[in-house]
């Protein structure tokens, strides 16, 4: 599939901002599933100092600085790319979860790659209700792949998806008071009960394509930023990447922009502000169409 994808954010402010410092994560990454054939962030008001780089996670990061006083900011990003639905080692995945463990199994090749996404990160904190919870599905021996998917597959079921319920700074166990979150919340859960028991598992952020309600025409503007995670196949270059919003493994209508421990890693658009502004408020408007042809 291939889709135009488009993201505006637009920050106001109730006085003027005399200097701003930020950063975002927007471009799409190059994948052996992914190509990405055109894209460009723009800003307005445009800054006196910008600066495309790759992160330590090997995502696109740009920083950038604005002198000029301002009362909107907005940034837009848009791009086509084209996705294919990752294919997986079902051999690998069929081997016991217990050897995604990278710090107990570090003679696998790869193992030290992998080391860092099976430690505890802000957002994605070892409680012991999320080891607990994990339990169930992480029993002793069972294949890879089907225990990451059970896992994902009751966090679908026993969670609620409510966008009321949390806030982008709830934490997991929040979430599992709550019983409710939205994608960026049961992607945090995930990983949390996933490295809790040892294994890799990694923060996805990006886009998923949806579809309109049957008889009804595609609103421009209505799609969102989406959150899944990715846990380590050892032995192989692949990740196996799943959605517990969704209850599916991710296909060719998920569109990969960056990953990393969390969402603190990846978060689209962050940045410090100096001004006397008493209030500000937040847009954000994503589109993902489907290119005919």
């Amino acid at each position: 599939m291939r889709y135009r994808v488009w993201h505006r954010t637009t920050y106001t402010y109730s006085d003027q901002v005399e200097d701003s410092v930020g950063l975002y994560h927007l471009v799409p990454r190059d994948l052996p599933w992914q190509q990405v054939h055109d894209h460009a962030v723009t800003v307005q008001p445009p800054p006196g100092d910008i600066d495309p780089d790759v992160d330590y996670f090997g995502n696109a990061a740009t920083y950038f600085h604005l002198t000029q006083p301002h009362g909107t900011l907005v940034i837009e990003a848009a791009g086509d790319v084209e996705v294919q639905a990752p294919t997986y080692d079902e051999s690998a995945l069929a081997q016991p979860w217990e050897r995604a463990r990278p710090l107990h199994h570090p003679e696998v090749p790869g193992a030290w790659r992998a080391v860092e996404y099976a430690l505890e990160s802000p957002r994605a904190a070892h409680v012991a209700e999320a080891t607990e919870y994990a339990a169930a599905s992480l029993t002793p021996g069972r294949p890879l792949g089907e225990a990451a998917t059970d896992l994902m597959r009751r966090i679908h079921a026993d969670f609620a998806y409510d966008g009321t319920a949390t806030t982008v700074t709830s934490t997991v166990s929040d979430v599992l008071r709550a019983r409710a979150g939205v994608c960026q919340d049961f992607a945090h859960l995930a990983l949390a009960c996933l490295r809790a028991h040892g294994v890799a598992a990694r923060y996805v952020s990006g886009y998923l394509a949806t579809q309109p309600p049957p008889g009804k025409q595609r609103v421009f503007g209505a799609d969102a930023s989406h959150a899944w995670l990715a846990v380590w196949v050892p032995g192989t270059d692949e990740w196996l990447a799943i959605d517990p919003t969704n209850d599916q493994w991710a296909n060719d209508r998920y569109v990969t922009v960056a990953w990393g421990r969390d969402y603190g890693d990846v978060s689209p658009v962050k940045g410090i502000i100096f001004t006397e502004a008493k209030n500000s408020s937040l847009r954000v408007q994503v589109d993902v169409a489907p290119i005919e042809g």
